[in-house]
């Protein structure tokens, strides 16, 4: 190991920990010992020092704990070793810098706590540019994408390139990658962020490029979002470093570039990076770090010329990237899909209330279309002026030997994230009621209407190639031929909704198990039926069948459900031994309609969480988007972290929305009529579906009859309001005997 690196390393650790010591007495001096230090909305307070030691730091003065363990890692000089055989004291050297770093990210939030703007985008005219940590709804909402692999990692940037032509290049290639970009610090003045803003590249969670921080102390919000996945999603716990750090070796595939002369505060950064098993790749001349088994490969490699870092970076941390080119002029994947056309960026649209915008997918003949054939029936956009308007009808016909009609909704639900993959393209809604944008730029690298048919071409096949021989896409820009097919289209949707209302649990012998997230929450087995959709909200019993088609092998596996144990509850034979063997043994059972009894497992991408309100005799369910108190004592971010990681918690359950309001909605323990308190957000999102199960159920006026924040946050304030309201809750049968 270079002398020269661990010593630049241990020297910075040694100035990063006394300068921070320095800091944290001047705010202890300045402030009360019990002012509040928190990252806003997480349930995981200042997340390194939590999941590493343990230590949750609500005040002041609880940062002194993890300050004075800080000092204690910090090694011997290493003037006073000749040399260093094995990595120890760079490696203890840099987490002390890491944990020091995110103390004073804790003290900023005291001392400036408007510093950072907590929000999924820049304001970037306001010039509020910098996000600071990830909030808890954009953990889980970000996380998924490490679960599902849709992001296989992400890309740790600190400094600034030679230039901003450089920067895109670089940023872009990552993108395509479908990695994550996320940037802290800068050198000689500037960023990559201020050059990614100068060559005009968006910015933001929704780009997958987020601007954590102008300062070096800034790059451990990666690791804290690292940390966090890992207790969120992998079930483990707090304090117990050494699962914490291997699961984010084996699961979480991050990397550090560094553009810029590498001082020593950077040295103590990267040095502590090495602990998670994440490299760095620097543009200078650094002494490297060969590989001694912590990270995958090498450890530090330096002069990595700038057309070369991407590819360098995936294969120094061993990760496995699937890119597909498709022939169009702009670039595509899914680092793209959060990209906004913007008014002053806008070229031309459809939709969106301006015009009709229609999409459907129907089953064809075999001999009835040719694969690959794109028609454009009606003028082009190349024919619009700017700012003009146009209608659109996407009309996609598919044909294979195992293609179903069951299939074409599964299909037709593609058409959103994929046009949305496009650069430049932004596409809102489905069915018919769908909004595509296209901006100035995508227009200027050559863009057409017949792109769309191209890449929705190539990706049907490549994501369906089991069950799809034949693709033909025919796009209508006429307004009676758009007309024409939105009355033909919703006329299909009706058919498919009633198919799927209509279906129930009873009816089927075959349920589906979804094991998607495992590899995050390891025990966690989620069994989807025609009367529970799967707790993320992505996935229904349908969607199950036709995963299943597509990829024998995947995380949709049929199960035979077997003899009914609990038709009450909700539990089966065929489940529980599955579950059982999926799980490792770790979970033997579970009951599909109770959050009392035994409930299913939940890990965190789940869409909703009920729990239990005894003195309400009923239950309360909260969204992720709310990021209010609930009845229950704890927010949404505080429940997941109490009951998700593939746990079964006796008094709550994950759930999806659109369970809600499924007949077979924890039946076991009184259905829907138990349901007291819920997020007006989400009670106004599910309204007329709630209406019509109410009337179902006896009671239509039981929409009026739940309480939301507006009545009151604790059992104590919504209880009169059920008394007043005659909420059937109240009479129903003890929740808990």
């Amino acid at each position: 190991m270079s002398k020269l690196v661990a010593f630049a390393a241990i020297q910075g650790g040694y100035n990063v920990v006394s300068e921070v010591e320095g800091l944290l007495r001047n705010a202890l001096a300045t402030y009360n010992a019990d002012t509040k230090v928190e990252f806003p909305n997480t349930g995981y307070y200042l997340p390194v020092i939590y999941s590493l030691l343990g230590h949750k730091v609500e005040t002041l003065e609880d940062l002194q704990k993890p300050m004075k363990f800080a000092r204690g890692l910090l090694p011997p000089h290493i003037k006073r070793v000749n040399h260093l055989p094995y990595l120890g004291p760079l490696l203890d050297a840099g987490m002390a810098a890491i944990l020091a770093y995110e103390i004073r990210e804790g003290i900023r939030s005291v001392t400036d706590p408007d510093f950072y703007f907590p929000q999924e985008d820049p304001d970037i005219e306001a010039g509020k540019i910098w996000l600071g940590p990830a909030d808890d709804v954009i953990l889980r909402k970000r996380g998924v994408e490490f679960v599902d692999g849709t992001a296989p990692g992400f890309a740790a940037i600190v400094g600034a390139c030679p230039t901003p032509e450089i920067a895109k290049m670089i940023v872009e290639d990552y993108q395509l990658k479908n990695l994550y970009i996320f940037c802290a610090s800068g050198h000689n003045g500037t960023s990559v962020i201020d050059q990614l803003m100068e060559a005009g590249v968006q910015i933001g969670w929704s780009t997958r490029i987020v601007p954590f921080g102008p300062d070096i102390s800034s790059a451990v919000f990666a690791l804290g979002f690292a940390n966090r996945a890992a207790m969120a999603f992998g079930g483990v716990q707090p304090g117990d470093y050494k699962k914490i750090l291997l699961y984010n070796k084996n699961r979480i595939f991050a990397f550090v570039n560094a553009f810029g002369e590498i001082g020593t505060r950077w040295a103590c950064a990267a040095a502590g990076c090495v602990n998670w098993g994440f490299p760095t790749l620097a543009d200078t001349d650094v002494p490297e770090i060969l590989p001694t088994g912590i990270c995958t490969y090498e450890h530090v490699v330096p002069n990595v010329p700038h057309d070369e870092i991407c590819q360098r970076s995936v294969e120094v941390r061993g990760l496995k990237v699937h890119v597909t080119e498709i022939d169009i002029p702009l670039s595509f994947g899914p680092a793209f899909e959060g990209e906004r056309v913007r008014g002053k960026d806008l070229y031309s649209q459809c939709g969106g209330g301006k015009t009709q915008c229609t999409e459907l997918v129907k089953m064809a003949d075999m001999k009835a279309i040719d694969d690959g054939k794109v028609d454009i029936i009606g003028p082009d956009i190349t024919d619009l002026k700017e700012g003009e308007t146009f209608p659109l009808g996407i009309y996609i016909q598919v044909a294979g030997r195992e293609m179903q009609e069951d299939f074409e909704p599964i299909l037709e639900r593609q058409i959103h994230h994929l046009v949305n993959y496009i650069q430049g393209i932004m596409h809102i809604g489905q069915r018919d009621i769908s909004w595509i944008r296209v901006s100035k730029a995508a227009m200027e690298k050559g863009f057409s209407l017949r792109h769309i048919g191209v890449v929705l071409h190539a990706k049907f096949h490549q994501d369906f190639e089991n069950i799809l021989d034949k693709v033909q896409v025919t796009l209508y820009t006429k307004k009676a031929d758009v007309d024409k097919l939105t009355e033909r289209a919703r006329a299909e949707y009706k058919h498919r909704d009633e198919r799927v209302e209509n279906m129930t649990d009873e009816a089927e012998e075959i349920y589906y198990s979804c094991t998607l997230c495992q590899s995050f929450a390891p025990n966690h087995v989620c069994t989807v039926s025609p009367e529970r959709t799967g707790l993320c909200g992505a996935y229904n019993w349908m969607d199950c069948k036709a995963s299943f088609e597509i990829n024998p092998t995947g995380p949709n596996q049929p199960i035979e459900k077997g003899e009914c144990l609990d038709p009450k509850l909700g539990q089966w034979k065929g489940v529980n031994d599955f579950v059982s063997k999926a799980s490792r043994g770790n979970i033997t059972h579970y009951n599909f309609y109770s959050l009392v009894h035994d409930p299913m497992t939940t890990c965190g991408c789940c869409e909703c969480i009920a729990a239990m309100l005894p003195a309400c005799n009923g239950v309360m369910t909260v969204g992720r988007d709310y990021m209010g108190e609930t009845p229950c004592g704890m927010k949404f971010t505080t429940l997941a972290g109490v009951m998700g990681g593939g746990q079964s918690s006796p008094g709550f359950v994950g759930h999806s929305k659109f369970n809600i309001t499924q007949r077979k909605f924890i039946v076991g323990d009184g259905g829907l009529l138990r349901v007291v308190w819920m997020p007006k957000v989400l009670k106004e999102e599910i309204k007329e579906r709630l209406m019509k199960r109410g009337e179902e159920l006896g009671v239509p006026d039981l929409y009026d009859k739940i309480a939301d924040e507006t009545v009151g946050t604790t059992e104590e304030e919504i209880l009169p309001f059920l008394e007043k309201v005659g909420h059937p809750a109240l009479s129903m049968e003890p929740l808990i005997g």
